[in-house]
């Protein structure tokens, strides 16, 4: 069985890009909402944690991979002269919660939280991630349990934030995938469910019953008519709009056609890269084609 390992040269150090500020809005009777994002490149998965911060307080949505990303936004949050109060993990893949380590230590006072699910799978697979990733990362990653940050469970339909709504919205038809909807910013952060400008990670929804639901998913996103979107892995220069859901729907919808007329995974990738030739992440498209076509397992 093949991971991540076997396709991703990862650096000592993988690095993070300054946190970009993003849009704000102020409601009647609450604070003025902001949000951050942070951006990775490609040693971090391109993995885009969204800092939501009010006047005094701020809730983080996910964290990143690597332990120098988790000190990069620890110290972004401290210079924002904002307290941490929640972190929110939507994903349950060892880039959306390995960078924790850093982030609780300079806030220890906040809650740590993600779905029953979510905690479910990370527990499922958590050593055999670390086992991998450990080697690799070394001093940059974590090498025993003892490093990880575990969420508690919170199965609640939002969180608040100074007044303001931050609603968890559950894919429909796919297990253990979320994002995030803030209505008073007009915003979605799309977790797992987004990309921009990379090739998307199929992997993990193997079949077309899978794929297609995630398509119904991102139709949904999109009918919100989001002002913002955030993917949840994010390309440069990735869009940060409704063209990045447009951008993965369209990637899936190519993948299915080219998947039906390919012999096998070399020819679906070879495919996929002549219709994405400036794509990120080819490990995504590597490792899919081969699942998609039964030549690999995966998970």
């Amino acid at each position: 069985m093949m991971n991540r390992r076997d396709f991703v040269q990862t650096a000592a150090a993988a690095s993070i890009a300054t946190g970009l500020a993003g849009c704000a809005a102020a409601v009647t009777g609450h604070s003025r909402l902001q949000w951050q994002h942070f951006p990775a490149d490609d040693k971090g998965f391109f993995r885009a944690p969204v800092l939501l911060s009010g006047d005094q307080e701020a809730v983080l949505i996910d964290g990143g991979f690597s332990l120098p990303d988790g000190r990069a936004v620890a110290e972004a949050i401290k210079a924002s002269g904002k307290q941490l109060t929640t972190i929110y993990v939507s994903q349950s893949d060892p880039d959306y919660y390995f960078s924790l380590g850093p982030i609780k230590a300079a806030f220890p006072a906040a809650r740590v939280i993600a779905a029953s699910d979510t905690i479910a799978a990370i527990r499922a697979n958590v050593q055999k991630k670390i086992d991998t990733w450990a080697p690799q990362l070394k001093e940059n990653g974590p090498q025993k349990l003892a490093d990880i940050v575990f969420p508690e469970a919170y199965d609640g339909p939002a969180l608040m934030l100074e007044g303001h709504r931050i609603e968890i919205v559950k894919a429909q038809g796919l297990e253990n995938r979320r994002y995030l909807w803030v209505p008073s910013l007009n915003a979605v952060f799309g977790g797992v469910l987004v990309f921009s400008g990379l090739h998307v990670w199929t992997a993990d929804t193997p079949t077309p019953a899978s794929r297609a639901a995630w398509v119904r998913n991102l139709e949904a996103i999109a009918a919100r008519k989001p002002a913002v979107v955030v993917p949840g892995h994010l390309g440069a220069p990735g869009a940060l709009d409704v063209s990045a859901v447009n951008y993965t729907r369209e990637y899936l919808l190519a993948f299915e056609q080219e998947l039906a007329k390919a012999a096998n995974g070399d020819a679906l990738i070879a495919a996929m890269n002549k219709r994405y030739p400036d794509a990120g992440l080819a490990a995504a498209l590597q490792i899919g084609a081969k699942v998609a076509k039964a030549e690999m397992k995966w998970g």
